[in-house]
Order: C-alpha cells, then structure tokens, then sequence
C-alpha cells in the first residue's frame, strides 16, 4: 500500500458515492449510462471470484466487498427501482463490441492461462473502456449534469492516480505489469477530453461566482 494507492481507492469510492446519493437524492437515472454500469458489475464480478478463496488483507476485502456491492445496487436502481427515469433512448452503445473484443484479448494476453487469470485480466481490459457507453451518452445529449460530471471526474481521478501508483511501486518495488499499465492509460486516456472541459467549465463557473454584480 501507498499513498497513491489509498487516494486512487478514496476516488473510487467519492465516484460511487457521487452517483449513488444522486440516484437516491433525485430518485432519478437521468444522464446515467445504464450500459456503463452494467460493464462495471462485470468487472467487478469477473475481478473478485477469488473473494472467498483467496484472502490478501481486510482492507482488500472490504473494498471488494464496497465496490461489489454498490454496482449492484446501482444496476438495481436503473433497472428496477427507478427505471422509469433511465434514459433508454440516448443510451444505445452496443456493449458486444466491448465484451467480445476484450474477452478475447484477454484469452491471447495474460499472465497465466487458467481461469481466474484469464478473468482478472479480461475484468482489467473491460474496466479500461466501460466508461465508453457513459462517454457515448454524454456526446448524444450534449450535456451533463453537474453531480453527474462530478461523478465521472472522480473515477477519471480514480484511474489516473493508480498510473501514479505504478510509477511508485516500479521505482521502489522493481514490480511493474504491464497489462494494467497499459489498460490503465487508455483508460486515462478516454476521460482527457472530459478532464478538459470539466476543469474548463469550473474555471468558468468561478469567474462568474468572482465578477462583481
């Protein structure tokens, strides 16, 4: 563990609790990617199969347990419970072309061919473009609201701050893997544009906060 490592995992968990508190706030999905949260409940199912079968610290069960949980809640909540506000028109990308790509790469790079293996990394590919169908939304409706800006900052921040935590465990553990590296960039890399013009509107919004009546 390392300070980056605690700051990447209390991003995620802001990211979360962000979304959760506008879905049961507002008792609205409205600007939600229903198609985005349902590949993180992939993920999160395909990456914590060892949960009771491999423990490493309860630290590290907790957050499995956290971010297990709280996906399917959020799955829950824009397909049951508050499906009625779950814009359905605008979230239209095809998740096959996500799913299929992924799993197979996952079958031609990893670590070890077995099946846990093959599953974490597939959950470490699919995790690096499941923000797409969000991402995809946004570009259709044009807009977003701020909570839900604030949400897709935070798991941008998320992500970014494990590259942070790569850099530090390659110069002082000499551990470096490249396939989370590399998914992790693209990852990153995919939420650019939206760090840009999320930093730029804040900017704004203080500008006009400071401009005297």
């Amino acid at each position: 563990m390392n300070i980056f490592r605690l700051a990447a995992d209390g991003a995620h968990l802001v990211a979360i609790a962000i979304l959760l508190a506008k879905i049961w706030m507002t008792r609205s999905c409205a600007g939600i990617s229903g198609r985005s949260q349902i590949l993180f409940l992939v993920v999160f199912v395909a990456r914590y199969l060892d949960l009771f079968t491999n423990f490493i610290s309860l630290y590290n069960s907790v957050m499995k347990v956290l971010f297990l949980g709280s996906s399917i809640a959020t799955v829950y909540f824009m397909l049951h419970k508050f499906k009625a506000t779950y814009d359905k028109n605008h979230d239209v990308f095809r998740l096959e072309f996500l799913l299929v790509p992924t799993f197979l790469l996952s079958l031609l790079i990893n670590h070890e061919y077995s099946f846990m293996e093959i599953m974490w990394t597939f959950s470490i590919y699919l995790e690096s473009v499941a923000i797409m169908p969000q991402l995809f939304m946004l570009s259709r409706t044009g807009s977003a609201e701020t909570i839900t800006a604030h949400y897709l900052f935070a798991l941008g921040s998320y992500r970014a701050l494990y590259i942070f935590n790569w850099v530090y465990r390659y110069y002082t553990e000499s551990f470096l893997d490249p396939i989370a590296v590399v998914a992790g960039i693209v990852q990153t890399v995919l939420y650019a544009d939206f760090f840009y013009l999320y930093v730029t509107r804040v900017i704004q919004q203080n500008r006009n906060i400071q401009l005297p009546a």
